[in-house]
């Protein structure tokens, strides 16, 4: 067996208690937990240094969460899913969190392409697509970023028409999490020539495989290595009519109203990997030892921790309780904009802090801290940039 076929050793830190209690969570909640930190202790963090070596997971891996029922965690039984919250959907992000497991999309997949179909598709779209979904038949992206546009969504330049008996789509998408496997992609495109973005895009579902649809390598990236990132290209690619999600020129409506909850996410993946990155350094920290004594003990250490212990804290208050507004159906958009954007940037102070107290080793790859200080600075750009978050805030002022 080849070092590339070998399964890394996994050995969990034991977890930090916060500085203040959580009641988020109930029994049926933390029962849960179990299955997906059982999950992603045994399927994935064994295999998380290949999948980075080969830019994306193993595509069984999927069928192996559907199994678990690890994906469309909120989406009702009727179309396979397993009929929870959205609290659900976050205790997978931070099992996934509490591994390191950076190349794992399973939350865009569940909880931001599903809902989209389940929300604003049609009856016949939910059936077809959903059920394959959460089995893990089908693994689901979202395309809306263009080489030309990031956060400006409203700029794009992938274009369908209107053929009379089916759609022409044009265009290209870049940074594409899980392009690289999907079999099913929710593509944003202009579809009208009003000259005002928002009443001109519409959603269309985009299956793989279609002439004219066509997928590039997986990027290189500095951090996240192991997702599956990707460009697509559209070209002539002939959709039936009924491929579209809603009416034509609805579709910037429908990216404003899910925009919020994927900020959200961002931000309960930025939490859980500020809390990976600590657990581990308080351990070394504990553990690491300096002129004959662990360098935990002494003072300018000890106070580093406790700083980063009070922001991790306050971080998570603060998303658990969004997420409380999210379930109950309270949650603002500047709300989720507050939250990815404090919490994404408190996540790269915290980890610049923990490489900092590994010293030389914090600068290793085989160190999880060094994975983490380049995986989760991603989370200030996507999902909107933080300046963009700035600006949302700013309006709701």
């Amino acid at each position: 067996m080849s070092a590339s076929e070998k399964k890394e050793a996994f050995n969990p830190v034991p977890e930090v208690q916060p500085l203040i209690g959580r009641t988020l969570f109930n029994e049926t909640h933390e029962a849960f937990r179990e299955t997906a930190r059982r999950f992603f202790e045994r399927e994935v963090a064994p295999n998380h240094s290949r999948y980075e070596e080969q830019g994306h997971v193993d595509r069984d891996l999927w069928n192996k969460a559907g199994e678990a029922g690890l994906l469309l965690t909120a989406i009702p039984e009727e179309y396979g899913g397993l009929g929870g919250d959205r609290i659900v959907s976050a205790v997978i992000m931070e099992e996934q969190a509490r591994v390191g497991a950076s190349a794992v999309g399973f939350s865009l997949h569940s909880d931001i392409v599903a809902p989209y179909i389940f929300n604003f598709g049609t009856e016949e779209q939910k059936q077809n697509y959903l059920p394959r979904m959460a089995s893990g038949e089908l693994v689901g992206a979202i395309a809306m970023t263009e080489p030309g546009t990031g956060s400006d969504l409203q700029g794009i330049k992938t274009r369908a028409e209107d053929k009379g008996d089916h759609w022409l789509l044009n265009g290209s998408k870049i940074f594409i999490t899980n392009g690289y496997l999907c079999d099913i992609v929710i593509v944003a495109a202009k579809t009208g020539n009003s000259g005002q973005g928002s009443a001109d895009t519409s959603l269309f579902i985009v299956e793989a495989g279609l002439d004219g649809f066509t997928k590039g390598t997986p990027l290189k990236k500095i951090g996240m290595k192991g997702q599956d990132t990707c460009e697509l290209f559209f070209s002539d690619v002939k959709l039936p009519k009924d491929a579209i999600l809603g009416a034509p020129g609805t579709g910037f409506g429908m990216l404003m109203k899910e925009l919020a909850w994927e900020r959200l996410l961002i931000a309960i993946l930025a939490q859980g990997a500020a809390e990976f990155a600590f657990e581990h350094t308080l351990d070394y920290a504990k553990n690491r030892q300096a002129f004959g004594r662990p360098i935990a003990s002494f003072q300018v250490q000890r106070h580093k921790l406790a700083q980063l212990a009070s922001e991790v804290s306050l971080g998570r208050v603060y998303t658990d309780e969004c997420l409380r507004a999210e379930v109950e159906g309270r949650l603002s958009p500047a709300g989720a904009a507050s939250a990815k954007c404090w919490v994404s940037e408190m996540c790269s102070r915290v980890i610049d802090q923990c490489v900092q107290i590994h010293g030389g080793y914090g600068f290793m790859w085989e160190y999880p801290v060094a994975r983490a200080f380049v995986d989760n600075r991603v989370h200030q750009i996507y999902g909107g940039t933080n300046d963009i978050m700035r600006e949302l805030i700013a309006r709701s002022l």
